[in-house]
């Protein structure tokens, strides 16, 4: 199963770039607040960040990953514990659950992403001459 992950891969690439969730933690794309919905590079960060689903945290950069062995159920059991325990509606984690997995058939594993309040792009950095 194809699933997002936290990576430090490519960290730094962007001068307001951070992780602090769990290397390999499951992560999810949670809805930003105003000012984050807007401008990705505000203070908040949460229009440029990604959220750790056993941390809460939130990083910049996610990996797409294959799970083997895991789940839809324990990918929507995960979704439910962190959103009740964000005291969000656990009931969305279907939801949630499915759309994170459309989203993440269109990238290839291995891919680093970067958000952008709405968009999303692979994160490229170049290697520099040498």
């Amino acid at each position: 199963m194809k699933l997002l992950v936290a990576t430090s891969r490519t960290q730094g690439a962007r001068e307001n770039d951070f992780n602090d969730c769990v290397e390999g933690e499951l992560i999810w794309i949670a809805p930003s607040c105003t000012e984050g919905g807007t401008s990705p590079d505000s203070a908040c960060g949460c229009g440029r960040s990604f959220g750790g689903l056993s941390s809460h945290e939130g990083t910049t950069t996610a990996l797409v990953a294959d799970l083997p062995g895991f789940t839809y159920s324990d990918y929507a059991d995960a979704l439910r514990s962190s959103l009740a325990d964000q005291d969000l509606p656990p009931e969305a984690a279907d939801e949630v659950a499915m759309g994170l997995l459309a989203f993440t058939s269109g990238w290839e594993v291995g891919t680093v992403l970067e958000r952008r309040c709405d968009w999303f792009a692979e994160r490229l950095v170049p290697v520099p001459p040498g």
